[in-house]
């Protein structure tokens, strides 16, 4: 008998929770039966699967784990393939700095940088081939994007629809101009519906995000079924973080917010469930940049994201280091809960997108958002609208390179550019979690204005393209500021990955210093053994804080891990934008 037919057999319970999964989300369907289409789907003739679901814990992470994040031709020379000079930086600049990779949508595509796919089976041939996609996945953890809220309107999907063949002319979500849609969340100005012509006629076609951009409609099942199968490919490829893109809006109905339905985080779960019964040490990842207490539900009950990103930190950690006090940023993670087990947050400060404001709803008042605003057009960034139900839009995200939004704060220039920079992302290197950096912040690219006026697209301005040659050159002069960045972001993440207090799950508390130009956290190892003090001044003073503010442990040696200073007397002194990690123990 055939190894996958008798590991099939001794699953009865991977069958009777998918059947379950499917009943909330296809009530009208044979249970039985789709779950079966989907463990052939996911698991194809000659591939294998774990007896025993993965349970939930903390070891398919640690704290030598963080990510780069960038486009497969955010470097570029115009003779190699820009895949292989990602794989020659990887490896020439960031080897035991970082030890994985987010490499943006490496597929063909029409337009929104990769996010309007054509053939998600297909390596982007502009970019390279599977075998450099191998290579990169071969040193460094890969997460691919799974696009799956939409395809491009050019692609074989939709141009199927639009001919009437089957499966595919019941793939995408249709709807009528007279429809209610008052109610739905879109993070887009533009109509919702687009009118095409079909061999049956015209159709309204729904597009959350653009008019390249068609939704489909997983309320036919063969839509789930053939993005588990590209989840298979990818997971053959070596691919081990899933990144589930724009997810919240996945499921439509016609006279509701059509964002965060039941019948999405069900499909999450679905998703969840086959990556715990994979071999493969598979993450999910969901992409939902929406307000806290959304965000959080993702995590469901430790049987949906692995892991989801911390997306108020970005417009929080922005707004400290230009207004000089962490009061918000200390209220929002008192409040914050830790990761349930299982479960972990990914921390970030810049991506390939803006800096996001609805994440700050709630969290910064109208007249905080107006400051940040402000001051980042007056270092060249610009500032993306969304519609609202009742007509009218506000900020959806700040446009500008983070590097270049910490050039100057509500007060204007000063001196301490670089090391306020490096403060925000030293900070998402200590909170509880996996940190994750853009790679136009590990180089301290500025904007691309250029790029916004010949592209017409604000997020050009954080998607520059750099002459590998020339970047190469800068980063070997140890004066420019690109070197200077990327050698002290290197230097503190080499730091960082040996110590345990600084795994993902490792306890953590906000220390209350009773100074708000002071962040500071308590982490604790999961073993007890090890504890560091993260402190971190956002302002352009000098701080000053007695030491009895921090726990310390007595008759302990305690010493700043950055600094290697000793911790003695009765004051820890913060230099401007100055961050410490006081630790009883180096590991």
């Amino acid at each position: 008998m055939a190894q996958d037919t008798l590991t099939k057999e001794k699953s009865p319970a991977l069958s009777r929770a998918l059947a379950s999964r499917v009943s909330e989300i296809y009530p009208d369907f044979d249970a039985d039966i789709l779950a079966s289409k989907i463990i052939e789907a996911f698991w194809p003739e000659g591939t294998h699967r774990r007896k025993r679901g993965r349970p939930p814990g903390n070891a398919l992470w640690s704290q030598g784990d963080a990510l780069l994040i960038t486009y497969g031709n955010s470097l570029v020379d115009g003779t190699h393939k820009p895949l292989d000079l990602l794989n020659d930086f990887l490896r020439r600049y960031l080897k035991g700095v970082v030890n994985g990779v987010h490499i943006l949508p490496f597929f063909p595509f029409t337009s929104d940088d990769g996010f309007a796919v054509t053939d998600y089976l297909s390596v982007n041939p502009q970019l390279g081939d599977w075998a450099d996609i191998n290579r990169i996945a071969d040193e460094f953890k890969l997460m691919s994007d799974l696009v799956l809220n939409h395809v491009s309107s050019q692609g074989n999907w939709f141009n199927a629809y639009r001919q009437g063949q089957p499966p595919y002319d019941k793939f995408f979500f249709e709807a009528d101009p007279s429809d209610d849609l008052s109610m739905v969340v879109r993070p887009r100005t533009t109509p919702l519906l687009q009118k095409v012509e079909t061999k049956d006629g015209p159709r309204h076609v729904w597009c959350t995000f653009s008019h390249d951009q068609i939704d489909l409609d997983f309320r036919n099942p063969e839509v789930l079924l053939e993005f588990l199968r590209t989840i298979r490919t990818h997971i053959d490829n070596g691919v081990q973080i899933i990144r589930l893109d724009a997810v919240a809006f996945l499921w439509k109905e016609v006279g509701s917010p059509s964002i965060h339905l039941p019948q999405t985080h069900a499909i999450v779960k679905l998703i969840r469930l086959l990556c715990d019964y994979a071999q493969e040490p598979i993450v999910l990842l969901t992409e939902t940049n929406v307000p806290k207490a959304e965000n959080l539900s993702y995590f469901g009950k430790r049987d949906e994201a692995h892991v989801i990103y911390n997306f108020p930190l970005p417009p929080l950690i922005l707004h400290a280091l230009l207004s000089g006090t962490a009061t918000h940023l200390n209220r929002w993670q008192r409040s914050m809960p830790p990761a349930p087990l299982g479960c972990a947050y990914l921390n970030f400060t810049a991506s390939h997108d803006g800096i996001g404001m609805r994440p700050a709803e709630g969290l910064l008042s109208a007249e905080d958002q107006v400051a940040m605003i402000d001051t980042v057009r007056k270092v060249g960034g610009l500032v993306s609208m969304r519609a609202l139900p009742d007509g009218g839009e506000a900020p959806y995200e700040l446009n500008c390179t983070f590097f270049e939004a910490l050039s100057q704060t509500f007060d204007g220039p000063d001196a301490h550019h670089i090391e306020r920079f490096l403060c925000s992302q030293t900070i998402v290197m200590s909170l509880e979690g996996i940190p994750a950096f853009y790679i136009h912040s590990l180089l301290a690219t500025p904007n691309d204005t250029e790029a916004v006026e010949r592209r017409g697209m604000n997020r050009a301005i954080n998607r520059h393209r750099w002459d590998y040659e020339d970047l190469r050159s800068k980063l070997e002069d140890s004066e420019t500021v690109h070197a200077r960045v990327l050698k002290s972001i290197s230097d503190r993440l080499r730091a960082r990955k040996k110590q345990a207090a600084f795994h993902p799950n490792a306890t953590q508390f906000t220390v209350h210093t009773g100074d708000n130009r002071v962040f500071g956290l308590w982490r604790q190892s999961l073993d007890r053994r090890q504890s560091i003090f993260a402190l971190h001044n956002v302002s352009a003073d000098t701080v000053t804080i007695p030491l009895s503010a921090l726990n310390l442990i007595e008759d302990e040696d305690w010493r700043d891990l950055l600094s290697d200073e000793a911790m003695t007397g009765d004051e820890i002194v913060l230099a401007p934008y100055q961050c410490r990690w006081i630790s009883n123990t180096d590991h």
